[in-house]
């Protein structure tokens, strides 16, 4: 990737809290250590003066926001007298006036601010302080998802040891498909993709076949999923909240993937998938 991951993600919920809401300008930045993030992405920028600005916990808006792990904002920065003001300069630079600070928070720990500011000193209205409070959760979830794939693909690449293995292998495969299409970034969505068709292929070796039903079996990605789900013991109500469908869907799903391998019960499809290539 050209860029950290994390930027691309902040990037987008910079762009959608200005969308939202008509805020002239929105920043925002990760932590790179307990103590300091760096502002990174900026939306609506007259100048470079934001741009790499260094916040230290506790110090500004920012610095508040993220000791506090709460929203904070000032009508108008330059007056405020609850904050602390070693970042007047570049703040004014920009003209900012009216600014609201949101944490971004993953397991109970700040990894980043979001920022939105108006360049006049009004009060900040609920529509705002609503936007930027669902940008920072949307930014959350994708940072949660981010981590547990990047867990799930260390595992993946681990080499199998012997035949109570697979069961693992079997369980990240199925958690790997059901997070898909909860991830924005398509780099890491091909990536999933392929170390999924990996675990699927290895599961066709270690059973002792090549797989050869897979070129005449062709199954739809949720189909997949659904098969996936099946194979480590879900019912049609688990799968559909895994998956994030609703259970009827997840049951047509399966009735078409049944049709497409010939199978007859939900253990048939399964075995077929498996031989197929398309399950480990």
């Amino acid at each position: 990737m050209s860029e950290p991951a994390e930027a691309v993600e902040m990037r987008a919920a910079l762009v959608r809290l200005r969308r939202a809401t008509g805020i002239p300008i929105a920043f925002g930045g990760m932590l790179h250590d307990a103590q300091r993030l760096r502002i990174a992405q900026i939306s609506g920028a007259q100048s470079n003066a934001l741009h790499g600005l260094a916040i230290c916990t506790g110090n500004g808006l920012g610095g508040k926001s993220m000791a506090l792990s709460r929203p904070c904002a000032v009508t108008d920065y330059r007056e405020a007298r609850h904050i602390s003001h070693e970042y007047d300069v570049p703040v004014m630079a920009e003209g900012l006036r009216a600014v609201l600070a949101v944490p971004v928070v993953v397991r109970r720990k700040v990894r980043g601010v979001l920022y939105g500011a108006l360049r006049r000193p009004v009060p900040l209205g609920d529509r705002t302080f609503d936007a930027a409070l669902a940008a920072a959760r949307d930014l959350e979830q994708a940072l949660v998802v981010r981590d547990e794939v990047q867990g799930l693909l260390a595992i993946a690449r681990e080499p199998v040891a012997g035949p109570g293995a697979w069961e693992e292998v079997r369980e990240v495969h199925g958690a790997l498909r059901a997070l898909v299409p909860q991830v924005s970034d398509p780099l890491l969505r091909q990536q999933l993709l392929t170390v999924c068709g990996r675990l699927a292929a290895a599961g066709t070796e270690s059973a002792g076949g090549s797989g050869p039903d897979a070129r005449a079996v062709a199954l739809a990605p949720r189909e997949v999923d659904v098969l996936a789900c099946v194979a480590a013991g879900s019912t049609n109500a688990v799968a559909a909240e895994r998956l994030g469908l609703r259970p009827e869907t997840v049951k047509g799903y399966l009735r078409d993937a049944m049709r497409k391998l010939g199978a007859h019960t939900r253990l048939e499809a399964v075995v077929a998938a498996r031989r197929a290539g398309l399950l480990p």
